[in-house]
């Protein structure tokens, strides 16, 4: 009877280490929960401002084509005209 007595009081400290240890971890995962959400809004917050980034960039980029040097302003020349070309031909090919 002694040894049935000290299995149940094993079992029981067992038990409630288990019990511990099972707080102790939905502790932690719900802190892990509320960091990965709080690091989700920083990621959509970065995406956003690289994104806004990116527009700004590409502005810069064709104000600086238009008031560029000579070299931008001849690249620029020379897309337009190949476009104005592409034009044509499909206005040719249209009247056909």
């Amino acid at each position: 009877m002694h040894d049935l007595f000290e299995i149940v009081n094993g079992l029981e400290a067992k038990i409630s280490k288990l019990i511990e240890r099972q707080t102790e971890l939905q502790g932690k995962y719900e802190n892990l929960l509320q960091e990965n959400k709080g690091l989700q809004q920083e990621v959509a917050s970065k995406q956003r401002k690289i994104e806004d980034l990116e527009n700004q960039y590409e502005s810069l980029r064709i104000a600086r084509t238009m008031v560029g040097s000579k070299e931008d302003k001849h690249m620029t020349k020379l897309k337009i005209n190949a476009l104005i070309r592409e034009i044509d031909k499909c206005i040719v090919e249209l009247s056909d």
